[in-house]
């Protein structure tokens, strides 16, 4: 097989809905957006992305999945936060979801990851798009 090259500067971001489903559409705009770096599973193989999640002003996009594969997520840009938006994970963050690993995430900023999949990709529970404010009153 010949080696793949992508100008990551150059290739368009796509809406997110093959890496996580509707819930990648808030209200008419693009929340989640990937550009797919490459996709091996139909050879038995996994894939790889990067993926930008840019959730609306005084709100986070929680996600709770499983991952189908073992999932590296390194945050090039933001990162991970807590329950009411302040940062955990900045750029430069690794996180490893091996194989079954139920896991989840609170995203307050725009966050730009590299995601790579042994397989196949998370199997999303839930994704939606919650108010920080409402996010501290459930917390206990």
């Amino acid at each position: 097989m010949a080696s793949t090259h992508i100008d990551i500067d150059t290739a368009p971001w796509a809406v997110g809905t093959a890496f996580c489903g509707q819930s990648a559409i808030y209200e008419g705009k693009e929340i989640v957006q990937v550009k797919m770096l490459s996709d091996r599973r139909a050879e038995g193989g996994g894939s790889a992305w990067l993926v930008k999640f840019s959730p609306p002003p005084g709100k986070l996009i929680k996600i709770v999945a499983t991952a189908r594969s073992d999932e590296h997520v390194f945050n090039l840009e933001g990162g991970r936060g807590t329950k009411t938006g302040q940062p955990v994970r900045s750029s430069g963050g690794y996180t490893l979801n091996p194989k079954g690993q139920p896991h989840s995430a609170f995203i307050g900023q725009e966050t730009v990851a590299f995601v790579v999949y042994s397989g196949e990709l998370d199997e999303i529970h839930s994704m939606e798009v919650v108010d920080i404010e409402a996010a501290e009153a459930a917390s206990p």
